[in-house]
């Protein structure tokens, strides 16, 4: 069999389909290779073999005793069972004890006088010592050779626990591992020989043996160092490669003009920029003049100037002759660019126009719902290369629209966009154009190396002068209905002081399926239910809190809608009133979420705050404290005070560090695959590298990686290395990567 082949074997040759098929089905398991790369997910340590007299408490243990005593025991009123056995070794005496369904097989085979070896965690109860639930393994009395042999073969070993499911716990797992193990042997090296040797890892097939049949801790630690190094540096080569790939693309190399826009616009800014906008612009403005094409993610704070910086990049690529696009996720946020580019620009904005700067270009707006001629103007003005910039949501990707001369794209909030999406706006220019790709939520170094490893990164870390800080409470409106009271109380006192507030909701409310006829049904059970389990409850509406503040807790004040579901004219209307201090409060779904930019809004409550995510929950935050006045953001919750959810609240609430909320969120879902399933739609790849924990393994992976493509971008003479490239980055997974 050659080396490839015994890894790509299906499980079902192997183990059986009854088997294989709940492998693949509950554990997407497929073949040998799939199943040597399921590694254990912690050990059970047996102990050496130990005396029943000499017995420590609270650790695993492992004994060889003969059953002197075993009886069923009814508690509960006959509706629970216990077995306890009573063992005895001629040192001392230790009781078994067995619940539940547990008691059947135990009952059958511990019979008076049979000898066994027993291991699991001593404790003491009703003053007696005990072991509950203990494994064990019968030893056949005839044979003391065999017996001695099983004995040494039990204790002392390392039991490995795999990840299991319902349908196929861990030691069944353990006999199927057994059985594919002999191919370990012809498991394909990826690491180039002076890398493994420098590095002085165990090889590939032996650090396979040992991570599932390990002798001692030794053994787990050399092969778990091995394993994942290999993750690391394979994932570390591919986007090495892409990287390499991408400067090898001719791009137009967009240089600063002197006296151009961007001095013109410099000239008039009512500020200085900070140390950091400083430093990302030189970083940017280096890439721009280069002749391939710049990918740079620009990571920073919420409010930390990240537009400003972007507004830069592209008023230098206008300078050059070229144009450039924004990518926004919503009208609203597209809007929201819109209107706070052109007021920084002033006249620098009205190109062409009357009153306009001979400097100037057009900015124009273009969204999948403005009227016809306005559409029809803005796609005039790109196509002429009249506009120098076009702000937009994935309306600017159809096939209608049409450059002058593409030369840049920013996109937005990028975890919003698919790599289609992203590639069909690049493919618009005559040549690829630069592309900048900017995200307010923070991201650990670790996943900015993996996930987005195919950009440079960039980051803002710096907040501009003259912002304030935000106090945020968690509000526990179950246990003290009298917070949410005071809540409300804040948010009227706010206003009182001139200020405004954001009250935000899970849901809009206005859902087909509440209202009557053919959902009416549906939505009397869920409300039947919700009043009889308040956890059922639906998340709070929009519409619904809104009608409850008018008439109650906020009456008087001017209280306005906000939702995915209104017409842009309306949202526009809302939005504009608002930032003008026509609103007072503001509640709205997360259409708020990003690059809403109103200073006087000074407070937030968010209702149901349990059901956001932690970084969700900080990017909103980020829309109060924009201005000079303090802000302050109040997270309601029904959540008890133990859970996990509280647990995430509070955090949020101790801390306005993005990097250290992105790391507790990391932490609380702890991934162990950034490229998981749940983002890729398939295969994991990585099983046992945490991107958290394994900083410095993919720091130094990534060094090396960067090495060997520099010196062999095809991979020429590390065959191996390609071919286990080949199996990971199938077409799915390498799309992935390139979508970041």
């Amino acid at each position: 069999m050659d080396r490839v082949s015994s890894f790509d074997e299906p499980l079902k040759k192997l183990l059986g389909g009854a088997t294989a098929k709940v492998m693949a089905e509950h554990l997407d398991l497929h073949t040998v290779g799939d199943l040597l790369h399921h590694y254990p997910r912690r050990y059970e340590e047996r102990g050496k073999l130990t005396a029943l007299a000499d017995l420590p408490l609270d650790e695993h243990v492992t004994v060889v005793a003969q059953v002197a005593d075993a009886r069923i025991l009814m508690f509960n009123n006959g509706r629970g069972k216990r077995l306890e056995v009573t063992l005895t070794d001629g040192s001392g005496r230790l009781q078994l004890v067995f619940f539940g369904h547990g008691v059947h097989k135990p009952h059958k085979e511990l019979l008076p006088g049979r000898q066994a070896m027993f291991a699991g965690k001593a404790s003491v109860f009703n003053r007696k010592m005990q072991l509950a639930h203990p494994t064990y393994q019968l030893l056949d009395a005839s044979d003391a050779d065999e017996a001695t042999e099983a004995v040494d073969a039990f204790a002392g070993r390392l039991l490995p626990i795999y990840p299991a499911c319902k349908q196929l716990d861990s030691w069944r797992i353990a006999k199927a591992v057994d059985a594919v193990l002999p191919s370990a042997r012809d498991a394909v090296d990826p690491l180039p020989a002076s890398l493994r040797e420098g590095r002085g890892f165990t090889p590939l097939p032996e650090a396979l043996l040992k991570v599932h049949r390990p002798q001692t801790k030794a053994d787990v630690e050399d092969a778990r160092a091995r394993l994942k190094w290999d993750e690391a540096f394979v994932l570390q080569v591919a986007l090495a490669r892409r990287r390499y790939a991408d400067t090898q693309l001719p791009a137009v190399a967009r240089r600063p003009v002197a006296d151009g826009l961007l001095d013109a616009f410099d000239a008039k800014l009512p500020f200085t920029l900070t140390e950091g906008q400083e430093k990302v612009s030189k970083e940017i403005f280096d890439d721009l003049a280069t002749e391939h094409p710049m990918h740079r993610l620009l990571q920073g704070e919420v409010g930390s100037g990240k537009t400003m910086v972007a507004l830069r990049a592209m008023l230098t690529v206008v300078d050059a002759g070229g144009q450039a696009a924004m990518l926004a996720p919503t009208e609203v946020l597209a809007q929201q660019h819109h209107r706070s580019i052109t007021e920084m620009m002033g006249e620098l904005a009205e190109g062409g126009m009357l009153g306009g700067s001979d400097r100037g270009t057009k900015v124009v707006l273009l969204t999948g719902s403005m009227g016809m001629a306005a559409r029809r103007q803005a796609l005039l003005d790109l196509v002429t290369g009249e506009a120098g910039i076009v702000i937009g949501t994935h309306a600017l990707i159809e096939d209608k629209v049409q450059f002058h001369d593409l030369g840049l794209v920013v996109v937005d909030e990028q975890h919003r966009f698919g790599v289609e999406q992203r590639d069909a706006l690049r493919s618009k220019g005559k040549q690829p154009p630069h592309l900048l790709v900017m995200t307010a939520t923070p991201i650990p170094r670790t996943v900015a190396m993996t996930v987005f490893g195919d950009l440079e990164t960039s980051v803002l870390d710096q907040l501009p002068a003259g912002r304030s800080p935000i106090a945020s409470h968690v509000v526990p409106a179950k246990d003290k209905p009298h917070f949410l009271s005071r809540a409300w109380e804040r948010v009227r006192e706010e206003v009182g002081n001139g200020h405004q507030a954001y009250v935000v909701c899970p849901r809009i409310g206005d859902d087909a399926e509440e209202a009557e006829g053919k959902g009416g049904k549906k939505a009397k059970a869920k409300k039947q239910a919700a009043d009889e389990d308040p956890e059922k409850r639906p998340p709070l509406a929009v519409l619904e809190i809104a009608d409850e503040l008018r008439k109650g807790a906020l009456a008087g004040l001017g209280v306005e809608v906000l939702h995915g579901r209104m017409h842009p004219d309306a949202k526009d209307d809302v939005m504009r009133r608002f930032a003008a201090g026509d609103v007072d409060v503001l509640v709205a779904t997360t259409v708020i979420e990003v690059g809403v930019n109103v200073p006087n809004a000074t407070a937030m409550v968010i209702m149901d705050a349990e059901r956001f995510g932690v970084s969700q929950l900080h990017q909103l935050r980020g829309r109060v404290g924009r201005g000079s006045a303090p802000g302050l953001c109040l997270l309601v919750s029904e959540a008890h005070e133990a859970s996990p959810a509280r647990a995430r609240l509070s955090a949020v609430a101790a801390t306005l560090d993005g990097f250290e909320l992105s790391r507790i969120d990391l932490e609380q879902r702890r991934e162990g695959d950034v490229l998981g399933q749940a983002q890729s739609g398939v295969r994991s790849s990585l099983r046992m590298l945490t991107v958290i924990d394994d900083e410095e393994v993919i720091a130094a992976a990534r060094e090396e990686a960067v090495a060997v493509v520099a010196a062999d971008p095809e991979l020429e003479h590390l065959p191996e290395l390609r071919t286990v490239l080949a199996a990971l980055l199938d077409k799915d997974r390498e799309e992935y990567l390139d979508k970041g």
